[in-house]
């Protein structure tokens, strides 16, 4: 791999940018700072280092996030702020996207990766990939309604599969479903005469918030995710 993308692939910069980086004497290669952006390196065993950090290649990158409320989840937008922006400093934005979609007011675990191919894995529904919601609804929740949540329930032309719910108290409940339509777990419980109040996904796959502070991003491996 060429240098200069070695470092685009890492988050430095553009190549026109990390041109300039290298020119600047701030990349090394195997210790040594006579380089060209044109080298071709080793992106597994050569050690490169910018300003005294060695870089570390990784052709996929999978970030966990607990989303604040009031921000959408895309990519880019020009009237609402992202979940792109929660995202600090050291994460590397290269060709990064949420998997999934949580509301804007809905808080939670979001995976971000730049994996197309898990990205797809995961949402196909044929996979039916597990997602577990802490909500806190509006009126108490009868035995009935649950059992009418866990059968299916109608949203509009489509009757959910089967789900789970675990209840915490008469108007908190653990919700576990294995696809995800839009606003779904808000359709859900109209779909019992109940409203959510408060809605967080606590679980997504074989990931969990486990302890990780509202806005806060960290770095995960893919066997923690499937």
């Amino acid at each position: 791999m060429r240098l200069d993308r070695f470092l685009v692939e890492c988050g430095i910069g553009s190549r026109k940018e990390v041109k300039k980086i290298i020119s600047a004497k701030e990349i090394k290669v195997n210790g040594s700072y006579d380089i060209s952006a044109k080298d071709n390196i080793d992106e597994y065993s050569d050690v490169i280092e910018y300003n005294g950090e060695r870089l570390e290649y990784k052709e996929f990158r999978y970030y966990i996030m607990n989303k604040k409320a009031g921000y959408i989840t895309a990519t880019e937008d020009t009237r609402e702020a992202t979940v792109m922006d929660l995202l600090p400093e050291w994460v590397i934005r290269k060709d990064l996207a949420p998997v999934g979609r949580l509301d804007k007011d809905t808080e939670g675990l979001l995976l971000l990766t730049n994996d197309g191919k898990l990205n797809h894995k995961l949402l196909s529904p044929k996979n039916h990939v597990d997602k577990t919601y802490y909500v806190e609804i509006e009126n108490n929740i009868s035995q009935e309604d649950i059992l009418k949540l866990e059968e299916g329930v109608d949203i509009g032309n489509y009757i959910t599969l089967p789900a789970k719910v675990e209840k915490i108290s008469d108007t908190k409940i653990y919700l576990t479903i294995k696809e995800g339509k839009f606003h779904q777990v808000k359709k859900m419980l109209e779909a019992v005469n109940n409203k959510v109040n408060y809605l967080q996904r606590t679980t997504f796959a074989k990931l969990s918030l486990d302890g990780l502070a509202l806005g806060e991003v960290k770095e995960v491996n893919l066997e923690d995710i499937i």
